[in-house]
């Protein structure tokens, strides 16, 4: 087996002398450099990002496990990505660490990479970093928080967050009730208990057949996370023996079994974004409307907050995904390869539901139809999506005039002015959240609704934006709209009082404005100022890619392979 690490520490000149004499440094023994497979842990875990605060005990664990497989560890940090404080949004440097990740991975002596991940951005961006490179490659998710608990309820971290202003100004919750909230509803290790992106994405990475079966639902503080993460060690060692590397298990029809299994569980919206990215990285063709044509007739299963009732604790224990797997398996490919070496039927064969509360049989689905719809109209020429099941039902078939908010600073200053002309029938409009206009495309499109709404005990209107939701959020919120209002999409000529039609099961979207007066309003529109004119953001703004393509950046579509570039050693 000739290692890639062996161009490092396996020559007999001068710079082999040199590779090794520094890792001696550290106290490492002759044989770490004797055709041994060198594993590299890219480790996201940072103080910052509370979600992934655990991962370097996580990373013990693993590099034990390729001890015992004969293998070499070496952990090395990627900027982390910590979506409850990063600002603007980590969604702004989740194409920099997926930089960060791949030029790491390629520049060093490491023949397969271990993936700790967390927090939402930190899985899709190692993985496609990862997806450039194309090594062996598994992912280790780090697991939900336990169940969050208050006053004899249980409640999801992420979730709430979206229900404290109406939880303040309409049911009078003091700021003890809040403080209370907030100490017992993120209460162990972990990210979001609820199937937001971050759930999402661990779930995502087992259905592409990246993790161990079973990984994605097993609680951060479980010691099942820590035997998973030995058992994912003692693995990557036998993947690079085999050399099985990442583009022989992201196939097309992982990327297909990925969409199915996203809506039987009611994933995050930002899968879509997410999922086209890789996709990209690793150069299978994927469209944004193929999580239509896939995905949207798909019956959901999972009953899980922001769309259901339990949480991630109780997922793993009604058996997690696996279940799903077995129990949709007749609209799955199910002979696909996973990095285990079996295929996803081996590995969820044998996999006994034992809550139908939490996860539902295909026969007696939750919903019939679940998956994320992609809309297309006037108003979103390249496409817009919706998840029907965090809508309201009674708004899926919606007429209403628009209340434009140019920015989220005009938003933020009109939402709660009694003036404001807005009632339930209206369509809140928002601009300037797209990836070029507030760069990194935050999670915003779920506007809290005005308050003088909120006090009459309305909980849902339409919403529509450029930007993306928060997966623990819900509501009738139409997302992503490409193209996006900052480059001149339709959505920059709404004004205040146009009609706007929403009809999902007809999947349309349609500004009532002739395309006469769209034209004279295009032709007096004016560009906004870029946000940036230096530095990372400025590449951001210059090279990042609509919604519709996954926001990623254009000079990064494709894998670029595990050779150093003018490698003169």
């Amino acid at each position: 087996m000739k290692l890639r690490s062996a161009d490092w520490f396996g020559k007999q000149d001068k710079m082999g002398f040199v590779h090794r004499s520094w890792f001696h440094t550290q106290g490492y023994p002759d044989d770490y450099f004797m055709n041994r497979p060198v594993i590299g842990i890219c480790n996201t875990w940072s103080e910052l990002t509370p979600c992934n605060a655990h991962l370097r005990e996580i990373a013990e664990v693993v590099k034990r496990g390729v001890l015992e497989a004969g293998g070499v560890p070496f952990e090395f940090p990627v900027t982390s990505l910590g979506e409850t404080v990063m600002r603007p949004t980590s969604m702004l440097f989740r194409n920099l660490t997926s930089m960060d990740a791949e030029e790491t991975i390629r520049a060093n002596p490491i023949d397969g990479v271990v993936l700790l991940t967390g927090c939402d951005k930190t899985t899709p961006s190692v993985i496609m970093g990862a997806c450039s490179v194309d090594l062996p490659t598994i992912v280790v998710p780090g697991g939900a928080m336990l169940n969050g608990h208050f006053r004899g309820e249980c409640i999801g971290s992420g979730s709430f967050n979206w229900l404290i202003k109406e939880k303040q100004g309409v049911e009078n919750y003091t700021a003890q009730d809040i403080h209370e909230v907030e100490v017992g509803v993120a209460r162990s290790q972990g990210h979001c208990m609820t199937m937001g992106t971050a759930s999402t994405m661990a779930c995502m990475s087992e259905a592409l057949g990246l993790t161990l079966p079973g990984a994605a639902a097993i609680p951060a503080v479980d010691a099942r996370k820590k035997l998973l993460a030995q058992l994912s060690g003692r693995r990557i060692v036998e993947m690079v023996k085999e050399d099985l590397k990442l583009s022989r298990i992201l196939t097309r029809e992982a990327f297909e079994n990925a969409i199915v299994i996203n809506s039987a569980i009611g994933g995050s919206t930002n899968f879509i974004i997410h999922l086209l990215a890789i996709a990209g990285r690793i150069g299978v063709p994927l469209s944004l409307e193929d999580f239509d044509t896939i995905g949207s007739s798909i019956p959901l299963l999972v009953n899980l907050k922001p769309s259901g009732k339990f949480l991630m604790e109780d997922f793993y224990y009604a058996g997690g995904l696996p279940v799903v797997i077995r129990e949709m398996q007749s609209y799955l490919q199910m002979s696909v390869l996973t990095v285990n070496g079996k295929s996803l039927s081996d590995n969820s064969s044998i996999s006994p539901c034992y809550n139908t509360e939490i996860i539902a049989t295909q026969q007696a689905p939750l919903q019939p139809e679940a998956g994320i719809v992609v809309l297309k109209g006037n108003l979103c020429e390249q496409g817009a999506v919706i998840k029907p099941a965090a809508a309201s039902a009674h708004l899926l078939k919606h007429r209403g005039r628009a209340v434009v908010f140019e920015s989220i600073e005009d938003y933020l200053a009109r939402i709660d002015d009694p003036d404001l002309d807005i009632d339930e029938q209206c369509v809140m409009v928002l601009k300037g959240v797209g990836p070029v206009g507030y760069p990194g495309m935050p999670e915003v499109g779920n506007l809290d609704l005005p308050m003088k709404l909120l006090k009459k005990g309305i909980k849902d209107i339409v919403r529509i934006s450029d930007g993306r939701m928060s997966g623990t959020a819900s509501g009738t919120v139409i997302l992503h709209i490409s193209p996006e209002s900052s480059i001149g999409g339709v959505l920059a000529l709404v004004q205040n009082d146009d009609i706007i039609e929403l009809d999902v099961a007809a999947k349309k979207l349609h500004l009532d404005v002739s395309g006469e007066v769209l034209a004279a309003r295009k032709a007096s529109w004016q560009a906004p100022l870029p946000m940036a004119t230096r530095g990372y953001v400025k590449f951001y703004i210059d090279h990042v890619q609509q919604a519709h393509l996954g926001a990623d950046l254009d000079i990064l579509r494709n894998s670029s392979g595990s050779k150093v570039i003018r490698d003169l050693h």
